[in-house]
Parts: structure tokens; C-alpha cells; sequence
């Protein structure tokens, strides 16, 4: 089963991407920031993470910079409102980076195309 690590500080958001994912027959974690989501990275192998940006206590990019520094090949999606973000080069070691919408197709596509 495929582990994915889901680092969202909006709840309500986090609860549904944790329950559609799960339906997928995905195994998922999460966190909701940053730094709880570092913490969890380091005691399991996780196939993919999905990141949101702006996050309390440690933002997407900052934990995008550790989870890379430790594991160049974990996958990871960048899910965030903001696309202005898209042109930050440090967001540039992301697999995939996606606005977000009411729709999760979008999500799911990049989730199964990058880990199946």
C-alpha cells in the first residue's frame, strides 16, 4: 500500500483529502503544519507527500527544503490557493504543483500518475 504524507493546516481541507485518499486505498498521515509533518516524515517511508504553502509554526516551502534535504526521491505535490507561488524557484523541487478547487480530480490524477 502507498503511504502518503498530507500536510494541510485548513481542517475541514485536510479531513477530506485524508478520506477521498484513503478511498483510493491509499495509506495517509497527517499533519497540520509543517513542522508535525517533518516529525512524521522522519519515522515513516512515505511515497508522497502533499504540501500546502502557507501553513503556521513552519511553511510549505521551508518544509519542502528539509523533506528534500533528507529524501531526494519521496514524491511530492504542492496543493496551495496561491499561484503565485508557482513562480518561486524554490517550489521548483516539487513534482507537481496544483491550485486548489472544489474538484479533487485534479489531485487524484497527479496522485496516481506519480506513485499509481
Amino acid at each position: 500500500m502507498k503511504k502518503i504524507l498530507l500536510i494541510e493546516d485548513d481542517e475541514d481541507l485536510l479531513e477530506l483529502y485524508a478520506e477521498v485518499l484513503k478511498n483510493e486505498k491509499y495509506y495517509v498521515e497527517t499533519a497540520s503544519n509543517g513542522r508535525e509533518g517533518l516529525e512524521k516524515f522522519n519515522k515513516t517511508k512515505f511515497d508522497l507527500v502533499i504540501l500546502d504553502i502557507r501553513m503556521p509554526v513552519m511553511d510549505g516551502i521551508e518544509t519542502l527544503g528539509a523533506i528534500l534535504e533528507q529524501r531526494k526521491d519521496v514524491k511530492i505535490i504542492i496543493n496551495t490557493a496561491y499561484g503565485s507561488y508557482k513562480d518561486n524557484f524554490l517550489t521548483w523541487g516539487a513534482d507537481a504543483y496544483l491550485i486548489k478547487s472544489s474538484s479533487l480530480d485534479d489531485l487524484l490524477k497527479k496522485v496516481k500518475g506519480l506513485i499509481g
